[in-house]
């Protein structure tokens, strides 16, 4: 409690000096003041995974379409979705022609052209920038401006669903004047171009201190209506309980992102009147993700890289230790921390409803005499009575890791104890989002996973290819891609990558979901990720703020335009 106070205190402080930092000329100023527990690191989600840099950069940098709050394709920079009707999908499926709008602008005055899509694929497909939404241009071939405003983008074979490339906050546009020079390996460098990207959205960043917050004014050269607020300010820092606070109870902010607070402590937040909390669910999976590489940190550099295979974790690596770990939780239970916002989960694609297999729901009983019999039956027993089962002589002694906050460290003490149930061990670690989820993979990043295991939550989208892809041999992050890749868990599967090779020809249509399905299911069933709940995305705003669409596809502020009190 005296934590959450303090953490409280300071950001009362923070914003109450940030309210006042304008002067006596700017008190009919509007500022709309953003919450974000998860600290972004950049404005940006290229050289970046977490949604906290990826919700930062939204605010400014925009792709060709978003995903609306039905999950369906709204335009951007776009005239229009392309599509076989329009013409801008070919027959053949082999490429997509996008249409940008007339007289786009960059923040800075300068034209956005077909050019800057143009270099962005470019940009990102350079193994040595490190972009970790390079999965998302897989299989292109070509990316081609046919004139100032026409862009064609050809695939290597047919894409039944030819939407992943410069859609969502996710994959967005950036200046080909402006980050020129930080292509490859400079791109990490390039401080500057990376902290203060120019962009085509409502707002312009004008200031931005990693880890801190970022400040942004209204685009002049924005091409819609004038946005209502003169400035934007996204602070970062506390927990999600203080964010929380800050907008509910003492309406200090006008929105909080991504509350993962117990329900019932939000409950009495939103009675005293000041804010409202919004939910939704989509594709987002709490999962627990377990290590197939060596995380002993004696290894040295060596430390969780796969290293073509010659380097597995030495218990973790064998399969029935990984099924029994998963029917020893209790996935209700878990549920329940999250309240209305979660939902027992036994699929890692958990929508839309035609793509989730539901063939994995004996899962959702607990079954810890179950496993404490299949590890028995494959040998793994504890041999000295100390309550620690062995393998191969070492004791199941494990790390388990995950960002800082209240649901998660209750989750974490939930799971280790049922664990001890079936002779598992496990020390709990969590650290701050901003590390964990930073830009920098660092030694306490999931990306660099020094664990054996840990838990975080991901989405598979609503065309899952891309997701399915990541999960593939060639996808682990490694030293070689700066940790970029997908593949978190460094789990090579064979059987996986023959099976998904028949994915990308396949037509939307039955048999492409029956094998998103199929895929799902290996996954599933390799216990490489274990769901554990179907989070519902969970924000708060200030009740004088309108225009919302509160939308769980994709960043929610994706229309932020429309924001106004």
């Amino acid at each position: 409690m005296y934590r959450y106070l303090t953490l409280v205190l300071a950001l009362v402080l923070s914003l109450a000096v940030a309210a006042c930092g304008g002067g006596g000329d700017d008190r009919d100023e509007q500022v709309l003041t953003i919450l974000n527990w998860q600290a972004p690191s950049l404005p940006g989600p290229y050289l970046s995974a977490g949604f906290k840099d990826r919700d930062a950069g939204s605010i400014t940098l925009e792709p060709l379409a978003w995903y609306g709050p039905d999950g369906a394709l709204v335009p951007a920079l776009a005239e229009e979705i392309p599509t076989i009707e329009n013409g801008g999908v070919s027959a053949d499926r082999l490429s997509i022609t996008w249409k940008l709008r007339d007289g786009l602008k960059w923040s800075d005055g300068s034209d956005m052209t077909a050019a800057d899509v143009v270099f962005t694929w470019r940009y990102c497909v350079d193994e040595a920038t490190g972009c970790t939404a390079a999965e998302a241009f897989a299989g292109i071939a070509s990316v081609e401006a046919i004139d100032e405003r026409t862009v064609r983008i050809t695939f290597e074979e047919p894409r039944p669903y030819p939407y992943n490339a410069f859609v969502s906050a996710g994959s967005p546009i950036l200046s080909a004047e402006q980050f020129a020079d930080c292509v490859g390996a400079a791109a990490a460098g390039c401080t500057e171009q990376n902290t203060l990207p120019l962009g085509t959205g409502p707002y312009r960043i004008v200031s931005f201190t990693p880890e801190k917050e970022a400040i942004f004014e209204r685009n002049p050269h924005y091409r819609g209506d004038r946005p209502f607020f003169d400035r934007v300010l996204l602070k970062g820092g506390g927990d999600a309980r203080s964010t929380a606070t800050a907008v509910l109870q003492w309406g200090l902010a006008d929105y909080a992102l991504n509350l993962q607070v117990e329900p019932g402590v939000l409950a009495e937040l939103e009675a005293t009147g000041h804010g409202t909390i919004v939910s939704a669910f989509s594709d987002l999976v709490e999962r627990i993700v377990v290590n197939q590489t060596n995380a002993d940190p004696a290894l040295g550099d060596d430390r969780s890289e796969y290293l073509d295979g010659q380097n597995p974790h030495p218990f973790l690596s064998f399969q029935p230790i990984r099924q029994a770990m998963s029917m020893a939780i209790d996935r209700d239970a878990v549920a329940e921390l999250y309240g209305f916002a979660g939902r027992a989960e036994c699929d890692l694609i958990a929508g839309p409803a035609h793509y989730v297999s539901g063939a994995n729901d004996a899962c959702l009983t607990q079954d810890i005499a179950g496993a404490n019999r299949l590890l028995d039956e494959h040998g793994v027993v504890d041999s000295d009575g100390d309550g620690v089962r062995e393998y191969n002589g070492l004791p199941l002694r494990i790390r388990y890791q995950t960002s800082t906050n209240a649901v998660r460290q209750a989750t974490q003490e939930l799971v280790r104890d049922w664990w001890a149930q079936i002779g598992i061990e496990t020390e709990l670690v969590h650290h701050g989002a901003g590390l964990f989820f930073g830009s920098d993979p660092g030694p306490e990043s999931y990306r660099r996973f020094f664990a054996d295991v840990q838990m975080y939550a991901g989405s598979s989208g609503v065309e899952p290819q891309s997701y399915l892809s990541d999960a593939r041999c060639e996808h682990i992050p490694a030293r070689h891609n700066n940790w970029s890749q997908g593949n978190v868990p460094r789990s090579c599967n064979p059987e996986y990558d023959a099976a998904f090779e028949q994915l990308p020809p396949l037509a939307i249509g039955a048999e492409r979901e029956a094998l998103v399905k199929q895929l799902n299911d290996i996954l599933v069933q390799s216990y490489v990720e274990i769901p554990l709940v179907n989070r519902g995305v969970v924000s708060a705003h200030a009740t004088t703020l309108k225009g919302i669409r509160f939308n769980a596809w994709d960043s929610e502020l994706w229309n932020l335009a429309e924001w106004h009190r």
